[in-house]
């Protein structure tokens, strides 16, 4: 079997779990990079308040409709520890941390960039496919200098109703104060992933793993 020679660790959303994002592993065309390994981790099952407290896979709590009018910021950073656990895995397993994509849907999104920009070595880059910056506020100050101009993918649906469009704007925003290179794409859609959407992201990836 040949070895590795980057990683990616993808993050499902809400109610879902990790073999739901196999699909757009199996969609993305990376052979001009060489082997690379795929991560679909799944979130512990807990309570959602938004939900009526029902109980299902999730990376943090869900405190109130708008997502960032009060956060589960006990939850996030839970989550943080244990996805950038995944990344110290992968490098302990001998992939440079700099041949490292950490990419995800909706809480998926939020929680790749909330461990990206954290983690203490550099990564290739952020992916955020319809979500938001969690955190915003502490996240200037806690961001590593290792990852202070990780370049970022985002997407998003100009009709999403579950993560406004606007929350991925102010995302982009403060992406772009702090110095990140952000490739933006906004699709004329609802909270999806669509094959336009994969295609760009396999450039974007491609860019960024090709030695």
């Amino acid at each position: 079997m040949t070895h590795p020679v980057a990683s990616i660790i993808l993050i499902h959303g809400l109610g879902a779990s990790g073999r739901d994002l196999a699909p757009i592993a199996q969609a993305l065309d990376l052979r001009s990079i060489g082997a690379v390994r795929f991560i679909f981790p799944n979130a512990p099952v807990r309570p959602v308040s938004v939900c009526g407290g029902e109980r299902m896979p999730a990376w943090y709590d869900l405190l109130a409709p708008d997502l960032l009018l009060r956060e589960d910021e006990l939850g996030l950073r839970d989550a943080q520890t244990y996805l950038a656990s995944l990344i110290d895995q992968e490098v302990a397993r001998g992939i440079p941390s700099r041949r490292i994509v950490v990419g995800g849907f909706s809480q998926g999104c939020a929680m790749s960039l909330m461990t990206g920009l954290r983690y203490p070595l550099p990564l290739a880059g952020i992916a955020g496919l319809s979500g938001y910056l969690s955190l915003a506020g502490q996240t200037g100050r806690e961001a590593t200098e290792a990852n202070r101009a990780t370049p970022v993918f985002l997407a998003h649906g100009e009709g999403d109703t579950v993560v406004p469009l606007a929350a991925a704007r102010l995302a982009w925003d403060w992406l772009r104060a702090e110095g990140h290179g952000v490739a933006w794409h906004a699709y004329p859609v609802g909270h999806e992933i669509i094959g336009a959407e994969i295609a760009d992201l396999n450039v974007w990836l491609v860019e960024r793993l090709v030695s």
